[in-house]
This record gives structure tokens, sequence and C-alpha cells, in this order.
């Protein structure tokens, strides 16, 4: 799985896995069932620590993307697992959306590019979901 960090990010590398997992499941390039690499192979590959991958894939597991069986790997759940765990309550996923748009408000952006950004990024996100 071809996976990028950024090590001048101020977001925690475990973050960093976790939210570049969360995008491919999301487009569908990860779908239900599928394996993700062993935390030690993961780690190696991004040359990070094995507890940093294990955090990530803990952290996806208690968000319901993920299923970790010890012994035989982490697996993709269905898509809409998560959705329906955060369902209940659309204030924790509208909160990080809303810091982004404070942001972009903040930094001079027109309604009409922010609109025009929020947009192309959901596009490209959901190319290649059903």
């Amino acid at each position: 799985m071809y996976l990028t960090i950024d090590l001048d990010s101020k977001a925690p590398i475990y973050e960093q896995v976790s939210n570049a997992i969360k995008e491919r499941i999301a487009r569908g390039d990860l779908k239900e069932g599928a394996q993700l690499p062993p935390v030690r192979q993961l780690a190696g590959d991004l040359g990070v620590n094995l507890n940093t991958i294990a955090t990530a894939y803990r952290q996806l597991q208690t968000e319901g993307l993920v299923t970790v069986k010890h012994g035989s790997g982490v697996v993709v759940n269905a898509r809409t697992a998560g959705r329906i765990a955060a369902a209940g309550n659309d204030g924790e996923l509208r909160a990080p959306l809303r810091t982004a748009l404070t942001q972009l408000v903040l930094a001079g952006w027109t309604r009409g590019r922010i609109l025009s950004l929020v947009t192309a990024e959901l596009k490209d996100m959901l190319k290649g979901a059903r």
C-alpha cells in the first residue's frame, strides 16, 4: 500500500497514516474485506516506529473502519461502518469542516472560491466510489 507522510506536518504521524487510509477507503481504493499491510511491514515501508502504525490501526478500529484480528491482520470493514457509527452525532463531523472553512475565510477566500475548492475535492475523492 502506498502512503506518504509529511515529517514537517504538525499532525502526528499516526494521524497522517490513519487519515491516508480513511481517504483510500472513502475513494473506494480499499474495499470491504481488503487486508491492510502488517504493522511491521507498513512501519518499515514508512520508516516509522511500530507503535505509530499500531496506534493508527487502533484509531481506525475505534472508528469502525477496520477490524484487527490478532495473528491474521487488519481487514477493512464496510465503508458505511464509520458513517453509521458517526450518524448519531453530526456535530462531530461538522467540527473539522467548520475549522477548515474558518481557516479559508480568515485567509481571505471568497465564498465562490471556497465552494469551488470543496466541490473539486469532493469530486476527486468520490471518483472511484460507487
